[in-house]
């Protein structure tokens, strides 16, 4: 059967044909032809990313020639406004929307053409959306603007680019809740971590009791800080990292050595993350990271058949909230401080019995190390404290640590059983996350901007991206298009398939 509008689409790309074939003609010219390819290159861009647009342009009319044909037969003329239009900023340009607006009594119009688009709410499509995530994600704003205005050309402001990310981040917690993990073996190991790094915030994005301390805070020099001072203008974000590993039993001397490591003998490596799950907020509570964690975690292992091992940084605050959150669970877990915080301990203590080059600090904190990898704390805690001159020097600090943190100083246990000892990929994460992006020079953050920022790193990082954004944009739709009363989609859609009937009687 021969399609009704064959003569109309033939006219509606006339624009399309015409910029082709000048774009064709520019290339045949014997002058083009002389050009450096650097030249012939830019030419090609900016004439291609018109004829692009022109078709996308001529594709929208087309199709809004079609609805006006459809919708003029299925609706009497008071009910049906011919002539309504908006702009669509895209990838390859700003295109203008015809569409047909239903008059509905009591309500507002409804754009039949919006939904089988599935418009944005905005002017900007999800496309120049997903492209400015992918930019404002690696760098400063002010770059990503310039970087999708190089490429797409004057289709968007800083600003929108702020508010593009920012909605773009709006999915994520729903989209981790909703999704089932691929199984793994009881036998291997269930590691969960969390750890807490600050983000320069605007005065208002702070915390009250961070920003009252800021507002009574009077330093003693007018230029810069004193010993010891801090500027209040950080806000603590807290981090998640999940992840699986196969036990990887080791000996102490594995991880410490006393002396140079001869060829002899092999040094057992530690487990190795896979499936990693990292997740960040700068404004929800420690309380929900965590919760959220727990929750992934049980996605993974429903039944606790697996050891969980928790890596702990040794903050008292931290570890309350692991433990609560595992009892209100009914989870048995193993909670370990990080090795390598309780070396930052010990190497405090050891500078107070040597100077800073002499290269027996390193042997005494390495012999303090293996007696505690051995199982030996209470041996360590003794030795610091005979030698502690004053209740605040470093000796005595790292003593008290060690006193407190005992039952998570198992690391005889820990490495029989072949479970991590540090918490390197947290601290890694934690890098990734804030370091690269968020700390960059110059930067103060807003609350919204700074989590969206977060989530979506965390999102790349965890290579969830793409699956994320298939079911952004459908719960986007969603919102848009079909949270309304029942009966203006009933009637929208009965509308919609009416004129569909009346405009192809052979289907």
């Amino acid at each position: 059967m021969t399609p009704y509008d064959t003569a109309l689409r033939a006219d509606c790309f006339a624009t399309s044909r015409n910029l082709f074939d000048l774009l064709l003609a520019e290339l045949i010219d014997p002058v083009t032809g002389e050009l450096p390819h650097a030249e012939l290159e830019v030419l090609c861009e900016q004439r291609g990313r018109r004829l692009v647009r022109q078709l996308l342009q001529d594709h929208l009319d087309l199709r809004a020639d079609r609805e006006e044909t459809r919708l003029t037969a299925a609706h009497p003329p008071g009910r049906l406004e011919k002539g309504h239009h908006r702009l669509l900023a895209t990838v390859v340009g700003t295109v203008t929307v015809r569409r047909c607006a239903l008059r509905l009594p009591g309500r507002r119009n409804r754009y039949p053409a919006d939904e089988v688009l599935a418009l944005p709410a905005g002017r900007h499509s999800h496309g120049l959306a997903r492209l400015a995530v992918a930019e404002a994600v690696r760098g400063s704003f002010d770059a990503a603007h310039a970087a999708i205005t190089g490429r797409c050309g004057h289709v968007i402001g800083k600003r929108q680019v702020e508010d593009l990310v920012i909605a773009a981040a709006a999915d994520v917690e729903a989209f981790y809740a909703a999704r089932i993990p691929l199984p793994r073996s009881a036998a291997e190991l269930l590691v969960l971590s969390t750890d807490g790094k600050g983000i320069v915030m605007r005065p208002e994005a702070l915390r009250p009791a961070t920003r009252a301390a800021a507002a009574r805070h009077r330093g003693r020099f007018r230029t810069r800080l004193a010993s010891g001072e801090k500027p209040y203008r950080k806000r603590m974000a807290t981090l998640a990292v999940l992840y699986d590993a196969v036990p990887a039993p080791r000996r102490p001397h594995d991880v410490i050595s006393l002396g140079e490591r001869s060829g002899a003998r092999r040094v057992r490596a530690g487990p190795r993350a896979s499936g990693k799950w990292i997740y960040a907020s700068v404004i929800s509570s420690a309380e929900h990271v965590i919760a959220f964690m727990f929750d992934q975690a049980e996605a993974r292992d429903s039944l606790h058949a697996r050891t969980w091992v928790v890596l702990a940084d040794g903050d008292h605050h931290q570890i309350q909230l692991l433990q609560a959150e595992a009892e209100r669970r009914h989870t048995r877990i193993h909670i370990v401080c990080d090795l390598i915080h309780v070396l930052e301990y010990l190497w405090r203590a050891a500078r107070c019995l040597h100077t800073a080059d002499d290269p027996a600090a390193e042997q005494r904190v390495a012999g303090w190390a293996l007696a505690l990898l051995a199982g030996r704390p209470e041996e360590v805690i003794a030795d610091l404290t005979a030698r502690t001159t004053s209740r605040g020097d470093a000796l005595s600090v790292a003593a008290r640590y060690l006193t407190s943190h005992r039952a998570f100083l198992r690391y005889d246990q820990a490495l029989e059983q072949g479970w991590p000892i540090a918490t390197g990929v947290v601290e890694g994460s934690a890098r990734y996350l804030i370091g690269d992006r968020l700390d960059i020079t110059g930067a103060r953050w807003g609350l919204a901007g700074a989590e969206a920022i977060l989530k979506l790193r965390a999102l790349i990082a965890n290579n969830d991206l793409d699956p994320y954004w298939i079911s952004h944009v459908d719960r986007e739709n969603q919102r848009v298009h079909h949270s309304r009363h029942p009966d203006e989609y009933t009637l929208t859609r009965e509308s919609t398939s009416a004129g569909q009937a009346v405009a192809n009687p052979g289907r």
